[in-house]
């Protein structure tokens, strides 16, 4: 099967009365209503449009970092405590020792990977989905188009009329 792309256009509008005007526009030139979406207070949320949760995405992105750095870690401590002879605590014995310092190793592991999932998950996954989000949340409101690119085009025009504080294209690829 071939790609298809998906296009996506998100507009933020100030307020309740400017989304409805839009999206009754945007209804009125026979845009299809199934292509058209309304975020905002008593309409869709986020959520329920599927727009990327940033704390889902930074789990996800934990969850993969600690399933390999982890073991990694406490081989490693357990490697370091071999080749030092470190004597963390004198009377669980030299291996004993060894397995401690594995353990501490795989706990910094686990810390690293927490710090640096949440971050990363955090800024790059979400792409602009914070943004949006904090928007929602400030009470401003998102109409998203989606279609073809001729459809597009006709709703950037059609939108344009309006007081929008910013309109924005995507195109998602999902294989068919």
């Amino acid at each position: 099967m071939l790609n298809q792309a998906t296009n996506y256009l998100v507009a933020v509008l100030p307020d309740r009365n400017e989304a409805e005007s839009a999206y009754l526009g945007l209804k009125d030139a026979n845009l299809p209503i199934q292509h058209l979406d309304i975020l905002g207070k008593g309409y869709k949320s986020a959520d329920e449009f599927g727009l990327i949760n940033p704390d889902h995405e930074a789990q996800k992105q934990t969850e993969h970092l600690a399933n390999w750095v982890i073991p990694f870690g406490f081989a490693a401590g357990f490697l370091f405590n071999v080749l030092t002879g470190i004597r963390i605590i004198s009377w669980i014995g030299v291996l004993g020792n060894h397995i401690l310092g594995g353990i501490f190793a795989a706990a910094a592991a686990a810390l690293g990977a927490f710090l640096t999932g949440r971050l990363t998950g955090w800024t790059t996954s979400s792409g602009d989905a914070i943004a949006y989000r904090n928007r929602l949340n400030a009470g401003k409101y998102l109409i998203i188009v989606t279609g073809p690119d001729a459809f597009m085009r006709d709703a950037v025009n059609l939108l344009r009329q309006y007081k929008l504080e910013n309109l924005q294209g995507y195109t998602a690829s999902a294989e068919s």
